[in-house]
């Protein structure tokens, strides 16, 4: 190691307090982290790529600082679905700090894995006082049925009013208007449970009835309007 002239000619100072790092909360214990290997939890991180087209939300479970599981959701860009798809393989195995400095392509992606690094690192996980956190798997608990993403798609303009598409109970098929014309509920599809059912040998037509449900006051509209065509 190499020292500059100023720094050669200077008296040792000894140092005085020297306790480490602060302890951090990690799945129900304090730890204090000198290596990533110290880091534990499950947590979620939110990305966005440089024009901000779209967004990804990353949760990872690392186990003493090893990604044990990954779940990449994404949305508003079609090609960020494939960088999800190389992460979603190559994250698992590695390092946080390997994962900190993988290539994940999509700018998204990696402000997502920044983010979520920084909370770990400060021990802001989801799990920092649950017990031995949670089992590899935990990250599917945040998708509906199906293993969907819960997505919400709503429009809406000064001339025309709000349009629901999608909500977290699924595909919006109708919306019930008051006499105002004011949304009062909305018809919906739940995909997912549909096409669960279509790959266990249900009539699709069937399946398709029988996952139809409605919210609010569907029933006590005075108008229906499909949202996407009226």
């Amino acid at each position: 190691m190499n020292y500059s002239p100023e720094v050669e000619r200077m008296c040792a100072v000894r140092k005085g307090p020297n306790h480490g790092p602060s302890p951090i909360p990690e799945e129900g214990k304090w730890i204090k982290a000198y290596d990533i290997k110290d880091i534990s939890g499950l947590s979620h991180g939110v990305g966005w790529c440089a024009p901000q087209q779209g967004a990804c939300k990353l949760t990872l479970n690392v186990k003493n600082g090893v990604v044990q599981e990954a779940l990449v959701e994404t949305i508003g860009c079609s090609g960020m679905t494939h960088s999800a798809a190389m992460a979603a393989e190559i994250l698992p195995g590695k390092t946080l700090l390997e994962c900190l400095n993988t290539d994940l392509v999509c700018d998204a992606i990696n402000v997502a894995m920044r983010e979520i690094f920084k909370q770990l690192a400060y021990g802001r996980s989801q799990t920092a006082f649950s017990e031995d956190g949670l089992p590899i798997g935990a990250g599917l608990e945040d998708l509906g049925k199906g293993l969907r993403s819960q997505v919400g798609t709503t429009y809406g303009t000064l001339a025309k009013g709000v349009r629901y598409l999608e909500m977290a109970e699924g595909y919006i098929l109708s919306l019930a208007l008051d006499d105002n014309n004011e949304v009062i509920g909305y018809k919906f599809l739940k995909t997912g449970k549909m096409l669960d059912d279509i790959k266990k040998g249900i009539n699709p037509a069937e399946a398709y009835q029988s996952n139809i449900g409605t919210y609010g006051q569907y029933n006590n509209a005075k108008k229906y309007i499909d949202p996407r065509n009226e």
